[in-house]
């Protein structure tokens, strides 16, 4: 019986930190163990090597493809704008929760990473008043894109993205060959994900056992406390937000929401994919809650696409415990940096498995953190996934309603016939 990947990035998991144990266990200067640290640092090397060189055609065609769908839309402005301006709230509450919780709660507090030290030595901590973080900013976004490519520069790249993907949506059907051919790109940035995630059991056991080999093992504790925060604000985002700007904008009760949502949410939760979630979501929100089939056929896709705030609410989290752990602490303009990646990468993320994982790299980059860091995240990744893809999956079906309550028709529904649906 052929193991699914979850079943093989944890063997992989655990492989690695059995490794890692051995290895540490050893003196320093065993050739055992140099020869081990040397062979998982060249393994775990190209594993984030290939993660990176996907990076940027996968999140720049995701971003260009998610805007220019637009288009197809144009005869019902309303609904759209209606539908960007709500998923920009959810996403905007769900970012700012990520990093207040971990500014508050700072769960990599007291611990410091060495093994990266070679990664961050390029780092910069520049401290400037805040006009001229907005000055410099700003003028950062607008790059050459060739210029940002070869440089790097995620954030320029992924603007120049949003401008390509707005000017297609103003131009109609004018250049249909370009838009086939980014759509085209991340079907093949997909599919070269899949074969990198064929290798990610090997990576992922290369990164922990040189992570376990040269650090305390107090860092499983501090992973404990940064699942928990994450859990703990995803769920908060979950249970109380998103059905609390419901009932206030429709009058859809929170219980009605989850007993009419109840079996796309555990479709999500078993498949940690909204995509694979998606026909299920567009069944249940026009049957359960009344959503009328042109706002669904919308809405849904629309959101599958764009509408991540699971996925940015743990990047955003998740940025600032690693700057915490490599020893960094990011200015207020950092973080500011931070948020608005996260929002972009939960934009620019796929709703398939593990594809966050490439745009946790880009998150990271844009505020000079090392990618190889990813490797504390990765054993966790696949718990805190499920749970933010039911998020995400709520934030679809919670749009559906709101576009349709507001947007959809001139008689808005009574809420009480979506409690008698429900």
């Amino acid at each position: 019986m052929r193991l699914t990947m979850n079943t093989q990035i944890l063997i992989g998991a655990l492989v690695g930190v059995g490794l890692g144990l051995a290895l540490g266990a050893q003196p320093d200067n065993a050739t055992t163990r140099v020869q081990g640290l040397y062979l998982a640092g060249l393994i775990g090397g190209i594993f984030i090597a290939l993660l990176k060189m996907v990076l940027v055609p996968l999140v720049f065609s995701s971003i260009v493809v998610g805007v220019a769908h637009l288009r197809e839309h144009g005869n019902i402005r309303r609904v759209w704008v209606t539908t960007l301006l709500f998923y920009l709230l959810t996403v905007t509450i769900a970012v700012i929760l990520g990093i207040t919780a971990a500014n508050v709660f700072k769960p990599g507090a007291g611990m410091h990473l060495d093994m990266f030290a070679d990664a961050l030595a390029g780092f910069q901590a520049k401290q400037l008043p805040f006009p001229d973080f907005v000055q410099q900013f700003l003028t950062g976004l607008f790059k050459n894109p060739f210029s940002a490519l070869a440089g790097g520069d995620i954030v320029a790249l992924v603007v120049f993205a949003l401008i390509l993907g707005i000017a297609l949506v103003q131009a109609g059907d004018r250049y249909p060959i370009i838009n086939r051919g980014m759509e085209e790109m991340q079907d093949l940035s997909l599919r070269i994900v899949g074969a990198i995630m064929k290798l990610a059991p090997w990576g992922i056991a290369a990164l922990l056992a040189r992570l376990i080999a040269t650090q305390d093992l107090a860092l499983l504790e501090t992973m404990a406390r940064f699942v928990a925060v994450v859990l703990g604000t995803t769920l908060f985002h979950g249970v109380v937000v998103l059905p609390g700007l419901l009932w206030l904008i429709t009058r859809v009760t929170p219980l009605a929401l989850w007993r009419g949502g109840r079996e796309s949410f555990l479709t999500a939760l078993a498949t940690s994919s909204s995509s694979a979630t998606m026909p299920i979501t567009m069944r249940v929100t026009q049957t359960n809650f009344g959503v009328r089939p042109a706002t669904v056929g919308f809405v849904v896709p629309v959101g599958t696409t764009m509408n991540m705030d699971g996925t940015a609410l743990y990047e955003a989290a998740a940025a600032l415990f690693i700057a915490s752990l490599v020893g960094i602490e990011l200015s207020a303009g950092q973080q500011i940096v931070v948020c608005v990646m996260s929002m972009l990468a939960a934009v620019g993320a796929p709703g398939i498995p593990s594809a966050g994982m490439v745009t946790m790299v880009m998150v990271l980059q844009s505020v000079g953190l090392p990618a190889e860091a990813i490797a504390i995240l990765l054993p966790i990744d696949r718990l805190l996934d499920a749970v933010r893809t039911v998020v995400n999956v709520e934030g679809d079906i919670v749009g559906s309603i709101v576009v349709d309550h507001v947007a959809g028709a001139d008689a808005p529904h009574d809420p009480a016939n979506f409690e008698a649906r429900a």
